[in-house]
């Protein structure tokens, strides 16, 4: 199989790359500089440029481009980059891809996100969006994929929860340092429900998708699991045989993070039904497991 892949050199977009590759598939990644491999093929996503002919063979997309949520204080520049990062992408991509002779498979990026902050809720694929920027800009880079969809293209939007990565990487970034350290109590009152995925089954999920072209529509990529935050911190303080007994008060993380710390102690109780109904089967299905094998 020929894949392309766009934000192949992010976290999930390395992590697919190298996986795919490894099972014997043609990886083609979208880059925004001169090529520097004949798997390589440049654009220009921000002015739409993307030759539909540089596509031609390819079986499936996997759409990963866009600015890290958590990597700068949410200014009003910077939320606008969120915005234009994942439409412009989205955009160009299924443009290109909706000229091709062929119909091709399309997994495009998409977030949990889109539930927003919904207390003790339990939400699927079928349950409205939430209010407030977050929600506003999934369904906005979703609908950005309108000329995949409007050609008949089989498109699923893969709902991502709080990736789990090994070496500090997603959300890990943000805590494991603080864990370290002993300070990894609860942030904010720490009953937010965080729903969440290793990166080994982030993987695992989207080559499921890249596979299936009969699940379109979101799809939850998340463990049935979601748990309390406050437990998700205490499983990586035992697994790092440090205490979680300090809180991170939400007020102190507004200090730090701007208005994106209202969406880290944002609770979502995400339900995975798509993959649950398409006998997908988690590596990582306990946060114990997952905290091991992120903090190893």
């Amino acid at each position: 199989m020929r894949v392309a892949i766009t934000g192949s050199s992010g976290l999930i977009g390395t992590a697919l790359s190298r996986a795919l590759t490894d099972r014997g598939d043609q990886v083609v990644k979208l880059v925004r500089r001169a090529p520097e491999s004949p798997g390589e093929v440049r654009w220009d996503p921000a002015a739409g440029q993307l030759d539909p002919e540089a596509l031609q063979g390819i079986s499936a997309a996997v759409n990963l481009a866009g600015a890290g949520i958590g990597d700068h204080r949410w200014t009003a520049s910077y939320k606008q980059t969120l915005i234009d990062s994942r439409v412009d992408s989205t955009r160009t991509l299924t443009e290109a891809l909706a000229g091709l002779d062929t119909p091709v498979r399309l997994v495009s990026g998409s977030a949990m996100g889109y539930y927003g902050d919904r207390g003790e809720e339990e939400v699927d694929e079928d349950s409205a969006p939430g209010t407030g920027f977050l929600p506003d800009l999934v369904q906005r880079w979703e609908a950005a994929a309108a000329p995949a969809v409007s050609a008949g293209l089989p498109v699923a939007f893969a709902r991502t929860g709080l990736v789990l990565a090994p070496d500090g990487g997603g959300l890990m970034k943000r805590v494991l340092p603080l864990a370290k350290l002993g300070l990894g109590g609860p942030l904010g009152n720490g009953r937010e429900w965080w729903s969440w995925i290793t990166l080994a089954d982030q993987i695992a999920a989207l080559t499921h998708l890249v596979d299936d072209a009969d699940i379109t529509g979101p799809v939850n990529l998340s463990t049935p699991a979601a748990v309390r935050q406050r437990d998700a911190m205490k499983a990586l303080g035992s697994v790092l045989h440090r205490p979680t007994v300090f809180p991170a008060p939400k007020f102190g993380l507004r200090l730090v993070l701007g208005e994106f710390a209202d969406d880290v102690v944002a609770s979502t109780r995400m339900r995975p039904k798509v993959l649950q109904q398409n006998d997908f089967q988690w590596r990582h299905r306990s946060i114990e497991d997952a905290m091991r094998y992120a903090a190893a």
